[in-house]
């Protein structure tokens, strides 16, 4: 397919897709660097082997998986013109993310109980790390939460359709990134401890 070719709406499109895209492949080198570290700091003497992540964390990260499931339903019904159905279900999507960044804090707190702080004599660097890289986690999807709040006040304003789907298609990308990028971590955790 020739990528010069079609209407201006095409190569807006396109070009939309490829910048979150290159965003996406960035995010994913940034992540990847900070758990490359943490394997590497995985050597130090005072490493903490055989930490155990909070039960908050596996929680959360039922949450988010959920919410992507209601950001597909979502998507899916407004390429069927279901306008009420894809209302209730972005509606959703952003309740479960805002109670996965609740728990996500809940599992900071569980983490600070057993003694251990982001910094200071209290630290160490196997939480310090887990903070850093689950709060820059945090982070992202307060920034995906900001695009599903965009996207939802245009679904209500009845900006998508089956015409018209491009920004929560977009929305719906880079949600389904930070469910995908935190299962990762919650992997890497589990088996990197």
């Amino acid at each position: 397919m020739d990528l010069t070719q079609g209407t201006i709406i095409e190569k807006q499109a396109r070009a939309k897709k490829m910048m979150l895209w290159f965003g996406i492949v960035s995010l994913l080198m940034t992540f990847a660097g900070w758990t490359s570290a943490y394997i590497v700091s995985s050597t130090r003497e005072d490493w903490l082997s055989g930490f155990q992540l909070p039960s908050e964390f596996y929680i959360s990260t039922t949450i988010i998986i959920i919410s992507s499931l209601t950001y597909i339903l979502a998507k899916k019904a407004v390429k069927t013109d279901k306008t009420l159905m894809a209302t209730l279900l972005l509606s959703v999507t952003l309740l479960l993310g805002i109670i996965f960044i609740v728990f996500q804090f809940l599992g900071f707190s569980s983490i600070l109980e057993q003694g251990f702080y982001f910094t200071g004599e209290t630290s160490n660097v196997t939480t310090s790390y887990i903070f850093l890289i689950a709060f820059m986690h945090i982070l992202h999807v307060v920034v995906g939460i900001i695009t599903l709040i965009v996207v939802l006040i245009n679904q209500i304003r009845g900006k998508y359709s089956s015409e018209n789907s491009l920004g929560i298609e977009l929305g719906a990308t880079f949600w389904h990134f930070l469910d995908l990028l935190w299962i990762y971590l919650m992997l890497f955790f589990y088996f990197f401890n």
